[in-house]
């Protein structure tokens, strides 16, 4: 496994980041362990998961699956860096969803205790909050971080120019502010080249890219397709908008001897600005198929066919669409 530090943090993390978003919903608690046994056993040291996971309103279904995971000991928790997230709602009382400095404690807490420990690695807001001021919402943090309860916070879903004022404001307070974000990239859906990666890359956050296949579009979906696996309706929609790209796609990866899943995988971790793209794997066959991505390299000819295929905004904004 290779490591690299998650932006201009000091902190290691694998390139792959294990996804938890299906422990729960689709797959079970024993098996959820198991899978995250062979991450560790793989090398695998990065996991994400969010308060809201498990989709029980206010149980935190997929952060107890973890928790009771770290609880089996061996050094478990030790060995991971544990991200999870906080806004989504958590009842339908109105200061349980958001980003107030009332919620972010609240938040904090109940995480604490469903992962079954006394600290987040990553703490990491789930979405912007447009009605919280920063300075509360770094005050808040400040204190978290004071405590012991987190150590470093990011982000998942900012523009541009959200990293922009959270990071101008931590600076005002002399703080460290964000050293990661979350971000939809993938080779179908690259609209975050235009503001969100410059960003991050002068602030020096690490970028982690959630859905990397796009909801399978990118896993081999036509070639599923002819052998009689259904794709799911979300898929089949999805497919209407970008099926010439993904035909083109998976005619590259037959020419390049690659399954589609492990080369848009692999594109992901040829782009400067990525850490670690997330994998959320249902099952142990899926998270020992995906490590082959770390082992493709892709020479300029490739890339470049890539980007034929599925081209981008072409340059970071303004030039994108302006002189």
């Amino acid at each position: 496994m290779d490591y690299t530090h998650l932006g201009r943090s000091g902190l290691s993390v694998s390139r792959l980041c294990l996804g938890t978003m299906n422990f729960g919903p689709e797959t079970t608690e024993d098996d959820s362990h198991a899978i995250m046994d062979r991450a560790l056993g793989h090398g695998i040291n990065f996991f994400d998961t969010a308060n809201v996971y498990g989709w029980k309103k206010g149980e935190g279904v997929t952060e107890q699956i973890v928790g009771r995971w770290f609880a089996k000991g061996d050094a478990r928790r030790e060995r991971t860096v544990i991200a999870t997230k906080l806004y989504g709602s958590m009842s339908d009382w109105p200061n349980d969803t958001f980003l107030s400095a009332l919620n972010i404690r609240r938040a904090c807490e109940d995480s604490l205790r469903r992962l079954q420990t006394d600290y987040i690695d990553i703490y990491q807001m789930h979405h912007i909050d447009r009605s919280t001021p920063w300075d509360e919402i770094w005050e808040a943090m400040e204190v978290l971080r004071q405590q012991g309860k987190i150590i470093y916070v990011g982000s998942s879903n900012f523009a541009g120019w959200h990293i922009t004022k959270a990071q101008e404001a931590a600076r005002a307070r002399h703080f460290n502010g964000l050293v990661s974000e979350q971000s939809l990239y993938n080779l179908l859906e690259r609209t975050v080249e235009l503001e969100v990666l410059p960003a991050c890359q002068d602030y020096g956050l690490g970028v982690v890219p959630w859905s990397p296949l796009m909801g399978g579009l990118l896993g081999g979906i036509l070639r599923k397709q002819r052998e009689g696996r259904s794709a799911s309706r979300q898929a089949q929609q999805r497919l209407e908008k970008w099926g010439s790209q993904v035909e083109r796609f998976e005619a590259l990866c037959d020419e390049l001897g690659e399954r589609p899943a492990d080369l848009a995988i692999a594109w992901l971790l040829h782009q400067p600005a990525v850490t670690a793209p997330i994998i959320g794997p249902r099952t142990l066959e899926q998270l020992d198929s995906q490590l082959h991505a770390l082992e493709i390299k892709l020479d300029d000819k490739a890339l470049a066919r890539l980007d034929e295929i599925s081209p981008g905004p072409g340059k970071p904004a303004p030039e994108a669409y302006a002189w």
